[in-house]
């Protein structure tokens, strides 16, 4: 058996409290209709991103309200806390891997600020060991789920006596600025939601093979995505040309991480791809020359849970695990693109 590191579980958690779209799209309409006077001509948009509910650390209420940052943050650390301890525990059953045998804990996340960083509660939370060696990692947003597998891979084969854990959550609802007329803040309060995915990385066990990665930043893409730090937390800097960087840059993009570890694209059976939106999901289905609606279960992940960063791509390869729908030896690749503006690959095989 190789002993190259493989992924020997994945588990996915989300907060209690489950909005539906329709929910969301009333509550649009009443707190942009101020600012918006063509807000009707604005509400497809909720029905197009093709998401029908998801998931958030706090009620509908809240969003109507005020919140300074420092509250903002507490609930972050409260909740990203709990979520986080909850998917971790998930993926080390599924592993069968004691706490004890975690040799480091990788942990992602961009929508809140500890320090120290979580992870170094998480460390007593799950009884690992006192010796267990942290890697806190901020700033990578929609990438991070892949970004960070690529990081506990690396690890895993420097190493390989221990296994890895790789913890990533977003509460992203918490970020939200109710006085940001903004069509940034319009499309991301149709898209984005909270969650929170761990994976058991290790050299050894059963589990896809992780290959190789490769990661791209492209220049002068800084302000595509990422985060305004103002007086009441974070406020969101989207650019509605994701989908034309996607059909400009991905293909190439992609041919040459698969060459960088020495694969072709087309030996690649299996895209497990981070959704952005629906556009971006079309965009990646032409580029690949897919059927239109191929990508199942981002387009699944997107509906059921929305956009919830980091934690949706792992959401996605959960999924595909579960679904048994490869065979021994196929090929595929993790991807996800985020703020830089990057692109990040990770190459498995079943």
């Amino acid at each position: 058996m190789s002993d190259a590191p493989r992924i020997l579980s994945v588990a996915g958690a989300v907060p209690p409290h489950r909005i539906e779209q329709g929910q969301v799209k009333d509550f649009a309409r009443s707190m942009f209709g101020g600012s918006h006077r063509d807000i009707e001509r604005l509400m497809p948009l909720f029905d197009n991103v093709h998401v029908e509910g998801r998931n958030f650390c706090v009620p509908l209420e809240w969003f109507d309200e005020h919140h300074t940052f420092p509250e903002r943050n507490s609930l972050y650390i409260e909740n990203a806390l709990e979520l986080s301890e909850k998917a971790a525990r998930r993926a080390m059953d599924r592993a069968g891997t004691k706490p004890e045998d975690i040799g480091a804990i990788l942990f992602v996340s961009t929508t809140g600020f500890a320090t120290p960083s979580l992870d170094s509660t998480l460390i007593f939370a799950l009884g690992l060991s006192e010796q267990t060696r942290r890697i806190p990692v901020w700033g990578l947003g929609c990438a991070g789920g892949a970004a960070g597998l690529a990081l506990a891979a690396d690890h895993a084969r420097l190493r390989p006596e221990k296994p890895v854990l790789f913890v990533t959550v977003e509460l992203s609802g918490l970020t939200f600025q109710r006085d940001d007329p903004s069509k940034a803040n319009l499309i991301s309060t149709s898209l984005f939601a909270d969650g929170a995915a761990a994976i058991v990385v290790g050299c050894g066990g059963e589990g896809p093979e992780i290959l190789g990665s490769r990661s791209t930043t492209w220049p002068g893409t800084e302000d595509v995505m990422g985060w305004e730090l103002i007086e009441t937390g974070l406020k969101v800097e989207l650019s509605k040309d994701v989908p034309k960087i996607v059909r400009e840059k991905f293909r190439d993009d992609l041919t040459g991480a698969c060459a960088s570890v020495g694969l072709d694209t087309g030996e690649l059976a299996h895209f497990v791809l981070h959704p952005g939106g629906a556009k971006v999901l079309d965009a990646f289905e032409e580029v690949l020359g897919l059927e239109r609606g191929a990508l199942v279960h981002s387009r699944g992940v997107l509906r059921d849970h929305g956009n919830m960063s980091a934690p949706t791509v792992l959401f996605i390869l959960e999924r595909f695990l579960a679904s048994g729908e490869f065979g021994p030896g196929d090929l595929g690749v993790l991807s996800a693109m985020g703020p830089g503006f990057s692109a990040e690959h990770v190459f498995f095989r079943c």
